[in-house]
């Protein structure tokens, strides 16, 4: 269940992982921190969101410790070929990845990919993340 976060923690991450997070994605975030989301794509129609961790109480820790820095570093590091300049913001169920990515400043882009964990490929699947639906 999603819950709202402070803009704090999003900026920790944001340090953490050298990035800029999009202002959509940042203010959706801001609402509901985590989320299983619809899409209309046949190869990917739910989307789990990773939150931002919040280390405000002891129940917010445990609800966020699948974070985007904890998942985006291990993907980086499994060595499958995740692309550099990537950021995973969730995934489907199966693996794959739903990312956002730079193109070598640091300052994501609003568009959200797909990335296939087996082919390695990069798909464009949103402008933006309110392309997607709660579910």
């Amino acid at each position: 269940m999603p819950f709202p976060i402070e803009e704090k923690y999003i900026e920790a991450t944001e340090k953490e992982l050298n990035v800029i997070f999009p202002p959509k994605f940042k203010e959706r975030m801001i609402k509901d921190n985590g989320d299983t989301l619809s899409s209309r794509r046949p190869y990917v129609e739910h989307i789990q969101l990773h939150p931002f961790f919040d280390k405000s109480s002891k129940k917010r820790i445990s609800r966020t410790c699948n974070h985007i820095g904890l998942e985006t570093k291990n993907e980086k590091e499994a060595d499958y070929g995740f692309p550099e300049n990537a950021i995973t913001i969730g995934n489907d169920g199966s693996g794959n990845q739903i990312i956002l990515m730079h193109n070598g400043n640091s300052v994501l882009e609003e568009t959200v990919y797909f990335w296939n964990c087996k082919t390695g490929k990069v798909k464009k699947i949103g402008k933006n993340i309110n392309d997607f639906e709660d579910n």
